[in-house]
């Protein structure tokens, strides 16, 4: 974990390669504020200069940290709107092909980013840390760096290399107590023969590939022993959860060049433990009470953290200190919570995950950063309540190994996080590793192990992603994870390749990523993407923002066709350049659209009815689905493809249509035997339950109804009603399923209505690529477009303070109303973001009635409307000021 470092004034300092993420505030120095940046090829100055007190940056850019050069640069308005149109292609040196992975390119000749930038920062360590240990810890710098602090070089750019290490070095000698000091950091962009930060197919690579400080500066102090990365794991000694026995893990580093012994004391979860440790010079050792010596972590009736869905994510404090001669040498503290995480393999060979002996369908997104890692905490926060508003378990992290505000919001809400290394790079070109590579690999592995390793929603962590590593490198990988006390499962990667190592992984990456029909889901049970074992990456396509989204980073001219270079910039990159396989299945199964609002007003069809067909075919075939991974939740820039919400947070179709599908108890539809199946997500029994199926033709002539009861165990499928083929059998080419679950009292548990082809789409099983399976014969809905005109009252009440609104509507028509949603806009008409509504993308039966609900979010203006749309409804605003209030409770 340790090396020395010898720097040209032949000062000696010590080196921590991991740390973990916690310090307390007494011994800790953010170095946020007041950074000066600058290239260097605008300086004819070195390090040992600049590093200096009478060194002055004038004319450097100011930031704080953390921030990459580009981050900086548009800060500071270098370069503006970066995500409008085609803008990020104006910055000098941005002159690789449209859809290219940047990140297996060189840079440019003509990028400013082929020049090393200088980071530079004055600052005064306290007085009263004269005669501490200082250490200055780096979260995160890619990718290469020459540190200086106060004239000396502490490392070169041999030392520090690798995006996601971590580092910690000794500058008690360098630094001054009571008086200015000067670190100045000379950052290198990664080559493609490194293992930096990639952002694969999802999006741009930014021009500068990240480069810089994206990760937290701090100043740490201690005494001759430093104490990090402190970890309590539990395990249950059986099902009844009764007794948690913990084992309690720290890092203690001997900072001098004498022996030293004390005392490791503290608490965890309110429980005093103690140990005399003895320390060699230099040396460093893990400490462990194990439950075996220390009987009193032997936990009778533990409060057990849970998954939201499952239970309360309930957190202990864990603190220790180590003590030396009565002094404290070094404290932390992390919160953790009482769980046991492991998974196994069923009988048909599909990856189960267990959480604290409770086997969990795995139903979650895949998250991307602000493509120049820019951290917005209110945003964060936005995010989550985003993924628990549409029922989801879990988020998955490939390679963009998030912050400590992340890891903490999701151990504190209950959502579980899938992570690992990322692919399509030099990540996984592992035939052209250098020994550096190697080297950078093994480090940033352990770097991010004792980072995050204490976090109690950590599911599993990957060691590969579309690909696994070789025998040597899996094995590098393995003995990191166990010589760091990895306490949760690993796999070898994403896809269903076996290793010799570690075997069969029980989980597949068969795609699809492109458009789909939804009844693709259910009708491949056995060699593709369907709703059948562990599906770590998967999506049913595009997904197309609506148009005030559109508006806000495409030019006017460019909105309408599709086929604009600014249209195409914000496609995918890869083989998702263009939108032609969900534009070619829209031509074919809904028509083809004639302006930009049919266009948009169809694809959020498209993707609500996809998304939730892809959920609701794993939820059925719970367990032999085990989990399914959309790809993906959220985007890193403004983007037309793979997201339930777009950049600035707007919900569209395909948000509503998995938070349908993801309901804790719901009803749904089966595409290919047309069953109807209630789903009981949570870990109760159900009461009695009466599921209601009646089926319509185009003109909404009832031709099938019928009733049943059921009570559901606890976590389970259970089908209800067989719609016989003949309901689908006349002359119609589209028929609508309305489904109701309701308790005995009449309460509505859950409501789904479906537009269903009379003929679904035959599939060429032949040509399945991993982007998707093409279609022999698309399935026909074109008859939805003749829809007759309908009208639909709205009212809208909103209470005293204007953020609570409900909007009720009524279908006052003889004819079906299709598709309807509410959206929040302002005055100027961009919609209002984030809002959770109720429901959206409504259906209502001729004098049904509905009542959507949803609070605004604190930015929201006075002068707010709710604006009423729909497939064949005339769009209606309502002003929040004229109506009602609700009245309050």
């Amino acid at each position: 974990m340790l090396r020395r470092c010898v720097t040209s004034v032949a000062l000696v300092l010590i080196m921590f390669v991991s740390f973990a993420a916690h310090a307390d505030a007494s011994s800790a120095l953010a170095l946020h504020e007041g950074w000066s940046v600058q290239s260097a090829c605008k300086l004819q100055t070195e390090g040992a200069t600049i590093s200096t007190t009478s060194f002055h940056p004038e004319g450097w850019y100011t930031t704080a940290v953390p921030a990459t050069v580009l981050a900086v640069q548009v800060a500071a308005g270098t370069y503006k709107d970066l995500y409008f149109g085609t803008n990020l292609r104006d910055i000098p040196g941005t002159t690789y092909p449209v859809g290219h992975n940047f990140a297996n390119l060189p840079m440019p000749d003509d990028s400013p980013y082929r020049c090393a930038w200088w980071y530079r920062k004055e600052f005064t360590v306290p007085t009263a840390q004269k005669g501490r240990t200082l250490w200055l810890r780096f979260g995160g710098i890619n990718y290469r760096a020459n540190i200086w602090v106060n004239g000396k070089r502490i490392a070169d750019s041999t030392q520090v290399a690798g995006a996601y290490r971590t580092y910690e070095f000794d500058v008690t000698d360098a630094a001054v107590a009571g008086k200015a000091n000067v670190v100045a950091v000379e950052t290198f962009a990664p080559t493609e023969k490194d293992l930096g930060i990639n952002w694969v197919d999802w999006n741009p690579c930014p021009p500068d590939k990240n480069t810089g400080l994206w990760g937290p500066v701090d100043l740490v102090s201690s005494g001759p022993v430093a104490l990090r990365s402190p970890m309590a794991v539990a395990h249950f000694t059986d099902a009844s959860l009764k007794q948690a026995d913990l084992t309690v893990y720290a890092e203690l580093h001997n900072a001098t060049d004498k022996a030293v012994s004390g005392n490791v004391t503290g608490t965890v979860a309110g429980i005093h433990i103690e140990q005399n440790v003895e320390l060699q010079p230099h040396e460093d050792k893990t400490v462990v009470f194990d439950p075996e010596t220390y009987k009193q972590l032997q936990v009778k009736n533990p409060n057990v953290w849970w998954p939201y869905q499952m239970g309360t994510p309930h957190l202990e404090t864990l603190t220790l200190k180590f003590t030396q001669g009565g002094k404290v040498s070094d404290e932390k503290s992390v919160r953790f919570g009482i769980r046991e995480m492991t998974s196994e393999m069923t009988d048909k060979g599909y990856r189960l995950f267990r959480v604290n002996g409770k086997p969990i369908l795995i139903r979650g997104a895949g998250w991307s950063q602000d493509m120049l890692l820019r951290e917005e905490p209110n945003r964060l926060r936005d995010q989550f309540a985003l993924v628990r508003d549409m029922h989801l378990n879990i988020i998955r992290l490939e390679g963009k190994l998030e912050t400590e505000d992340f890891f903490q919001l999701a151990d504190e809400q209950g959502i579980l996080v899938m992570l690992g290394w990322c692919c399509c790079d030099q990540w996984e070109h592992w035939d052209k590793w250098t020994p550096e590579n190697y080297q950078v690999a093994k480090a940033s592995l352990e770097s991010q192990m004792l980072r995050i390793r204490q976090h109690a929603s950590l599911l599993v962590w990957l060691n590969g992603s579309d690909n696994p590593p070789p025998a040597d490198v899996e094995k590098m990988y393995l003995d990191v994870e166990s010589q760091t006390h990895w306490p949760n499962p690993t796999l070898s990667s994403a896809s269903a390749t076996p290793t010799t190592v570690s075997g069969k992984s029980g989980v597949k990456m068969s795609g699809p990523y492109d458009y789909v029909a939804p009844s693709y889901w259910y009708v491949d049970t056995d060699k593709h993407g369907g709703g059948y074992g562990f599906n770590t990456e998967t999506s049913p396509g595009p997904a197309i923002p609506n148009i005030s989204s559109l508006r806000r980073f495409l030019p006017e001219d460019a909105t309408w066709p599709t086929t604009s270079p600014a249209w195409s910039l914000h496609n995918g990159g890869g083989g998702f350049k263009t939108l032609t396989v969900f534009d070619d299945a829209m031509k074919a199964t809904y028509g083809t659209p004639e302006n930009l609002s049919d266009y948009v007003r169809v694809a959020q069809a498209m993707t609500y009815n996809g998304e939730r067909a892809m959920f609701e075919a794993y939820s059925r075939n719970k367990y032999t689905s085990t989990g399914v991974i959309q790809w993906m939740l959220n985007n890193a820039w403004p983007s037309t493809i793979w997201h339930l919400y777009d950049y600035y947070l707007d919900a569209g179709g395909g948000y509503y249509g998995t938070k349908k599908a993801c309901e804790p108890v719901h009803v749904q539809y089966s595409y290919d035997d047309h069953s109807v199946v209630v789903v009981n997500s949570t870990y109760q029994s159900s009461p009695t339950l009466q599921v209601a199926a009646k089926v319509y033709d185009l003109q909404q002539k009832e031709v099938f109804s019928k009733e049943s009861k059921l009570t559901l165990d606890a976590d389970t499928s259970q089908r209800a009603i067989a719609i016989p083929d003949t309901a689908f059998s006349s002359d119609s080419k589209v028929y609508f399923v309305d489904l109701t679950l309701k308790k005995a009292s009449g309460e509505v548990v859950s409501r789904n209505f479906y537009w269903v082809p009379s003929t679904l789409t035959t599939f060429d099983w032949a040509k399945t690529n991993y982007t998707h399976t093409p279609a022999i014969q698309h399935e026909n809905m074109t008859e939805l477009m003749s829809l007759p005109k309908t009208k639909v009252t709205a009212h809208v009440m909103a209470s005293a303070e204007g953020r609570t609104v409900q909007v009720r509507l009524q279908n006052e028509s003889k004819s079906l109303a299709f598709q309807v949603s509410v959206a929040a806009r302002d005055a100027h008409g961009e919609d209002i973001a984030p809002v959770m509504w109720s429901d959206n993308y409504v259906s209502l039966m001729p004098g049904e009635s509905r009542v959507l609900t949803a609070t605004l979010p604190p930015h929201t203006p006075q002068n707010a409307v709710v604006v009423v749309s729909g497939w064949n409804i005339p769009e209606q605003t309502l002003h929040l000021s004229s109506e009602k209030a609700i009245a309050s409770r």
